[in-house]
């Protein structure tokens, strides 16, 4: 999975905070929640959720299907987080032999790895590789076609 566009993160994002009701939404069938809990005046700011640290974050588009099972899809949108120390089971970002990634970090025996989350394409092994790690993915946002 290479990255289509990188984008930082910007360094004091201003606040954006969108209504956010309390009632939680179920997945399956649970019937209607109240319609006084809809406007409870309650907002969430993404930039708060999701970007902890805004000087070591940016963001990036993703093309590919390496990681698919672990829903990262082409045109997601990651949310990279480069003050993360990376351990084994982080998804990363890395430069590997010139070209940018996108896979799991895992150790089989005591020998590091960059494993996709797809099948077909098998697990790169760091041992004489030149590897530079730019990130822990910390969130994926992924877009549904309306």
């Amino acid at each position: 999975m290479t990255h289509a566009k990188l984008t930082p993160a910007h360094p004091a994002p201003p606040p954006m905070a969108l209504p956010h009701p309390l009632a939680l939404t179920r997945a399956g069938i649970s019937g209607f929640p109240s319609p006084a809990q809809d406007y409870e005046g309650r907002t969430l700011d993404l930039n708060e959720r999701l970007v902890k640290r805004p000087s070591a974050s940016f963001f990036m588009t993703v093309t590919g299907d390496s990681m698919d099972t672990l829903g990262i899809h082409d045109g997601d949108l990651l949310l990279i987080d480069r003050s993360i120390e990376p351990r084994p089971g982080h998804i990363l970002v890395a430069l590997v032999e010139g070209e940018i990634t996108v896979k799991r970090y895992q150790l089989k025996g005591r020998q590091p790895y960059l494993c996709s989350a797809n099948p077909a394409y098998p697990p790169i092994p760091l041992e004489d590789l030149d590897c530079q790690v730019w990130g822990v993915v910390r969130s994926v946002i992924h877009e549904y076609p309306v």
